[in-house]
């Protein structure tokens, strides 16, 4: 997801890997910080990868600053892994909104409603955190006040994300 970020972030303008870190944790929050370990590395795999290109520019103080832009392999890159995101980033909450944050780039909105199809079809696949004798425990059965608070939330989450889902793919639809 860092690397989606990245392309994400630098399909809008090029930044410094500065400004860049700040964005993406912006939209991590304190969920998934983003250390220079992680991200610096992963800066050079999409610029030895073509998708990344840095040049050097002077900085406002002593320092110059290397800023990043994207490259026409990496707009290629970007729309590949929005159209076709793994599943994983269709199942994760977290990973799904950061693939959300840059849906909007892909310019067919058919291909906007296959994602967002993706993510209710998972959705409507009954789950729950706990069971009981192989049954999904329900919110009502939870033996204490905490689980309870869990499914709870986690039923309401689901069902304004199912009418978001509704309310949008209808609206695209509409559109093509």
């Amino acid at each position: 997801m860092l690397e989606l970020s990245i392309l994400g972030f630098l399909h809008e303008e090029p930044l410094h890997g500065y400004e860049l870190k700040a964005r993406i944790q912006a939209l991590h929050g304190h969920i998934r910080p983003v250390s220079d370990g992680a991200l610096y590395p992963a800066i050079a795999r999409l610029v030895k990868a073509g998708s990344v290109e840095q040049r050097t520019e002077p900085g406002s103080g002593a320092a110059a600053r290397r800023v990043l832009s994207l490259t026409d392999a990496g707009r290629a890159a970007l729309m590949d892994r929005l159209r076709e995101p793994k599943d994983v980033e269709i199942t994760d909450g977290q990973r799904f909104f950061t693939l959300l944050a840059f849906l909007r780039f892909l310019p067919d909105p058919a291909g906007q409603v296959a994602v967002l199809r993706r993510r209710k079809a998972f959705l409507d696949t009954p789950s729950s955190f706990f069971h009981r004798d192989g049954e999904r425990m329900r919110a009502e059965q939870a033996p204490d006040p905490f689980r309870r608070g869990m499914l709870r939330i986690a039923r309401a989450t689901t069902a304004e994300e199912r009418a978001w889902l509704d309310e949008t793919i209808t609206a695209l639809e509409d559109r093509t």
